[in-house]
């Protein structure tokens, strides 16, 4: 065991700070008065001086650990450069993984900012991806189904489209997140057309044509309209979009013309 615990002792010894991933209160007191640790977590449970919200828990570990050194890194709890050691759980419900990383030793993967730093408030871009992981699960009827969520910069949106149908929310006041509202949202993805959402998560229309300029905008070989609609109006606009694709059942969202997340909806 002396060798194991040398290596431990390597991968821990001289780091400059440590994250860890939705911890247990009694893990997060062991740590708390000696390394005033980094918490990255979908809830501040442990009351943590400093705290990283984790919007989904990323099935992908290394996506995870990825999104936790970006915020320390946006949120200045530590510096490019930084050696930090990252604790999460990969295969029990609490921590049993620990991996050192360098902050800044890889590309931003645009995941961070999708969440934080788009004007859309960060739960209501986590309450559409999980309508369309619901969606994606479940389909209607049986059958797979597609479906286009822009999110934000609502009004540029609505600028930069047309209705194909009726707008069955032209005079509500509901917002994504509410039950009775997401099978609303569920049931109406059906019919063709984006959905159109404001930056609070007010849904603003259904049914939407997007009409968004296209030069420049590049996607996979295999992806349709609706991710290539998706791609256009966020590049247009300040809007991010989220996209449920009817052949192969994945959900991406998209931002600044980009795909900057793939998410298999079986896996959530």
């Amino acid at each position: 065991m002396s060798e194991l615990g040398d290596l431990l002792e390597d991968i821990v010894s001289d780091v400059d700070g440590t994250l860890l991933f939705s911890p247990s209160g009694s893990l997060y007191e062991r740590f708390e008065a000696e390394d005033d640790p980094i918490v990255v977590a979908m809830d501040d449970s442990v009351g943590a001086d400093r705290y990283i919200t984790l919007p989904l828990e990323f099935d992908d570990i290394r996506e995870r650990i990825r999104f936790g050194v970006e915020g320390a890194l946006d949120s200045g709890f530590v510096e490019e450069g930084d050696q930090l050691a990252c604790a999460v759980a990969l295969f029990a419900d609490d921590i049993d993984m620990i991996t050192r990383v360098r902050a800044g030793d890889f590309e931003r993967s645009g995941v961070y900012d999708l969440f934080v730093n788009s004007r859309a408030e960060p739960e209501v871009i986590r309450n559409v991806l999980e309508v369309a992981i619901e969606l994606g699960k479940k389909g209607q009827k049986g059958k797979r189904v597609g479906a286009l969520f822009v999110v934000g910069d609502a009004g540029k949106v609505m600028n930069k489209s047309r209705p194909l149908s009726y707008n069955p929310f032209e005079k509500s006041h509901v917002h994504v997140g509410d039950p009775i509202v997401d099978v609303m949202l569920k049931e109406f993805s059906r019919l063709d057309g984006a959905f159109v959402i404001s930056d609070s998560g007010k849904i603003v229309s259904a049914y939407r044509y997007l009409e968004p300029a296209a030069e420049g905008v590049d996607i996979p070989k295999g992806l349709g309209a609706r991710h290539m609609a998706a791609g256009a109006i966020t590049k247009d606009t300040n809007a991010v979009a989220v996209v449920l694709s009817e052949s192969d059942g994945l959900v991406r969202a998209f931002s600044a013309g980009e795909i900057i997340l793939e998410l298999d909806p079986e896996e959530y």
